[in-house]
């Protein structure tokens, strides 16, 4: 499909303006318009304006949380989305394969690749709704993000997040949750960290939702329960050396599980814990919650 008008949303923080202009020029003809996000809209605002300025093709280049706003807007209308990876994670373009740390070759991407729709999550909490992408998610991951150092993150990239993961680790606290899946009957169990994602895959190569596709309707979950030594060995070698994640709670899953991880995919999910949690959606840490329910709008969003 020829892109008649195309729309291109940049976070200034992320890229040198001249140097993605030229790349844009060099790459594309025709109509483009440009958008700069802000601190206060992360790009949001700026896809609707494209959206209602009749953009056919958007572009969001930056980090995960452009994409996310971007992907927001755009989400059940007619507009596609390109993405130019220029974040730390950039974790729905691996999940794409779009290449990264490559301007040129990412649009080209965009300019020759084949329209794909795919599912959309939304998350309702502390009376927010808000979609992602990728993935949401309480306990270590979420701590990890409020335990990374800003400064070390821009020297070291995504290897500043493993040197978080310790102290992460070091405050990780089981806590009561209640869990129910579509209509099925709520059910009590008990962990430190969960993950709720549309794709699985995070930075090193590592899929910790290795069953999770981008367009089949479901939202998959992690549950991790590790206590002690030996199940902390057993999660490790589950999630990070041979992604052995099992599923378990019957309906969409088999009843085979490791000790420490739960696996599960459905189409809403709705969550109440006894304590509140860091919370994080697409990477942002937004504080702690103590409730929230995730759902999938299927095939909602067209990606190229």
């Amino acid at each position: 499909m020829a892109i008649s008008k195309l729309g291109v949303i940049w976070n200034p923080s992320k890229v040198d303006e001249a140097l993605l202009r030229s790349a844009v020029a060099d790459v594309f003809d025709g109509e483009v318009s440009w958008w700069e996000t802000s601190a206060d809209d992360p790009g949001l605002g700026m896809a609707a304006e494209a959206v209602a300025a009749g953009c056919d093709v958007v572009i969001a280049v930056g980090g995960d949380g452009t994409v996310r706003a971007v992907a927001e807007a755009l989400a059940g209308t007619d507009a596609q989305l390109g993405i130019v990876p220029q974040g730390t994670g950039n974790l729905l373009a691996r999940n794409l394969e779009i290449p990264l740390d490559d301007i040129p070759a990412a649009l080209a991407r965009v300019r020759d690749g084949d329209p794909r729709r795919i599912d959309i999550g939304w998350v309702e909490f502390g009376g927010e709704k808000r979609a992602f992408t990728v993935m949401v998610g309480f306990g270590i991951d979420a701590q990890m993000l409020v335990e990374t150092d800003d400064d070390l993150k821009d020297r070291a990239g995504w290897l500043a997040y493993v040197e978080a993961m310790g102290r992460a680790l070091a405050g990780a606290e089981m806590t009561d949750i209640t869990l129910t899946l579509d209509d099925d009957e709520a059910q009590e169990v008990r962990g430190h960290t969960m993950l709720i994602g549309n794709c699985g895959m995070v930075q090193g190569g590592i899929r910790l939702l290795p069953d999770a596709v981008l367009d089949d309707g479901l939202l998959d979950l992690l549950l991790v329960s590790s206590d002690g030594a030996l199940q902390w060995l057993d999660t490790v070698r589950s999630v990070v050396w041979d992604n052995g994640i099992r599923r378990v709670f019957g309906g969409q899953a088999e009843a085979v599980s490791t000790e420490s991880t739960r696996h599960v995919a459905a189409k809403t999910i709705a969550v109440e814990l006894a304590s509140p949690q860091p919370f994080e959606v697409d990477g942002e840490e937004l504080g702690e919650v103590s409730a929230f329910t995730v759902s999938v709008q299927a095939g909602a969003l067209t990606v190229r």
